[in-house]
């Protein structure tokens, strides 16, 4: 059975990661477009040889057989369009962040279960070759209590579409945080395995508004405008607790005085921790009474985004489980929020009243 997908939001990511996926996937066909700029999604449309074109998402869910809704918005929009397909009886795969509030997370998981469809949020960080490895090396032990460490994404210069909806908050709901949080934050989580947050304190800077300086090929994404918006903070640093007493330190930032961009997470378990900044894995151990390093030689292999989508195919096929659930999207949005209102109240927020 080929699985017909529409997609909403047809932008850099959409073009660049979501569709070749669909394109390469045995089992589905993108058989719909849905955008704002028309004119945009046509030309798109034209160069793959799709037939339908939409400006209003509501249209192409009422007028097209579709199996799959992908989303692709600014993330104010990620919830409502999830939940009127979810509604409409179609699957979700959508873009991340999961929503902009903890509210329209809970509505999207909720609108999944009652529609016994899948609801699946990009989470294509799980699936890099290393992170497999690593995920595999906790889950049988060798970690032993994985009970505190740290993680982020930081950049020098890498804002992404400055004036654009990335730097206004109605449309985005944050910076940096919302932005790189989600991948690493949901990465040291994932290895953690998944512990129920409880509180957290943040701070959040707005630093370098002005500048126009880039060092980054992530700025290149979103629509930069002269005249646009810049209320979001440009660096966000905070501190999780969780249900088992497990900390996490946290760190992201599209604009700082830095030496260079650096994606990182680093556990620390009781027989062993790791290190994995950008593609550089290191574990520390012991082995025979002696303290060792060991840099694991891994393979890259298949891409993040791409092998995410075909899992999610897969889960839709009935052919495996979900490594990803709606409730950990609910969480991710919980923890973020919670720093943004600490940063705003200069307090700890709790999570588990």
């Amino acid at each position: 059975m080929t699985l017909r997908v529409g997609a909403v939001g047809t932008g850099g990511m959409f073009r660049g990661a979501h569709l070749p996926a669909w394109q390469v996937n045995p089992d589905t066909e993108v058989v719909a477009l849905c955008d704002t700029n028309k004119e945009a999604a046509q030309k798109i449309a034209d160069e793959h040889g799709i037939t339908s074109v939409y400006t209003d998402y509501k249209e192409m869910l009422a007028r097209e057989k579709l199996d799959i809704v992908n989303i692709c918005t600014p993330n104010l929009f990620h919830s409502e369009v999830a939940v009127a397909a979810l509604k409409a009886g179609k699957h979700v795969f959508c873009e991340k962040p999961d929503a902009v509030s903890p509210e329209e997370a809970v509505k999207m998981a909720e609108a999944a279960k009652e529609s016994g469809k899948v609801l699946m949020v990009m989470r294509n960080n799980r699936f890099r070759t290393v992170s497999q490895f690593l995920k595999s090396y906790a889950q049988k032990g060798h970690m032993g209590d994985i009970y505190t460490g740290r993680c982020g994404w930081i950049r020098r210069r890498g804002i992404p579409g400055k004036g654009g909806w990335f730097t206004t908050k109605e449309l985005s709901g944050g910076g940096p945080l919302i932005d790189l949080g989600v991948h690493m934050i949901d990465l040291a989580l994932w290895f953690m395995g998944n512990p129920k947050p409880v509180a957290v304190s943040g701070s959040a800077y707005t630093k370098f508004a002005e500048t126009d300086l880039s060092d980054s090929e992530h700025s290149a994404f979103g629509s930069k405008r002269q005249d646009g918006v810049f209320d979001v903070e440009d660096l966000a640093s905070g501190f999780i607790r969780f249900e088992n007493g497990a900390t996490l330190q946290i760190e992201f930032s599209w604009a700082s005085n830095i030496e260079q961009e650096t994606r990182f997470v680093e556990l620390r378990g009781t027989k062993s921790g790791f290190s994995l900044t950008n593609e550089d894995l290191k574990l520390f151990t012991e082995i025979e009474g002696t303290l060792c390093n060991i840099q694991p030689q891994i393979a890259k292999k298949g891409n993040g985004h791409g092998d995410n989508i075909h899992h999610f195919v897969d889960v839709v096929q009935g052919r495996v489980e979900p490594v990803f659930r709606p409730e950990q999207g609910v969480d991710m949005i919980r923890i973020l929020s919670a720093i943004y209102e600490s940063a705003r109240s200069g307090r700890e927020v709790r999570l588990d009243k």
